[in-house]
């Protein structure tokens, strides 16, 4: 766990812990203590459900949940309903997805589906809404050494196939994370 003071919290949303890469980056720099990771019960269905589309085995989507729970136990949270209905969004849909920043006090909202939350909104609320590839990046040049170290760690753990630091960069920018692997490539010895 990092000795970071100011660790910030973070609201993730379903669809960037759906996919297995980008569930391993965000997971592997909030367990070395880069940011507090939060998200609520309906997050975790609606990642349960887009892993379910994605591997089409019921049962390995739920061990994923479960094994996210078991990783963070502290977070999901609960109480944000009370916001739900008073905001106003492009897709209420995810208003929830918000309402749990608020809740929480998150500064960030990590999500694929920009689009829809709408910038005047979160501005309002002092939240930043970004991708991934875009937080993930904004870790590493911020972190430096710590986020490089915990995303060795990660790769590391990959063991069907072992992956070397080239093959995981290439990986990552294959999954339209470009940010990212452009900056690992300047990291690629210590990755």
């Amino acid at each position: 766990m990092s000795e970071r003071a100011d660790r910030f919290t973070v609201v993730l949303d379903a669809n960037v812990l759906a996919t297995g890469l980008g569930r391993n980056m965000l997971l592997s720099l909030a367990e070395a203590g880069l940011f507090r990771p939060r998200w609520t019960a309906d997050i975790l269905d609606e990642t349960e459900g887009a892993i379910r589309k994605i591997i089409k085995d019921p049962e390995k989507a739920k061990t994923q949940r479960q094994r996210i729970d078991e990783a963070f136990p502290e977070a999901c949270i609960n109480g944000h309903e009370i916001f739900v209905d008073g905001l106003k969004l492009k897709d209420p849909d995810d208003r929830h997805v918000v309402a749990a920043a608020i809740r929480t006090r998150a500064a960030i909202i990590v999500t694929e589906n920009l689009k829809d939350f709408d910038p005047e909104v979160l501005e309002a609320l002092d939240i930043q809404c970004l991708s991934l590839d875009d937080f993930v990046a904004d870790l590493i040049d911020l972190a430096g050494p710590e986020a490089i170290e915990a995303l060795r760690v990660m790769r590391k753990r990959f063991k069907n196939p072992e992956t070397t630091a080239e093959a995981l960069i290439r990986r990552i920018e294959a999954k339209g994370y470009v940010q990212t692997a452009s900056l690992l490539e300047r990291f690629a010895s210590l990755l």
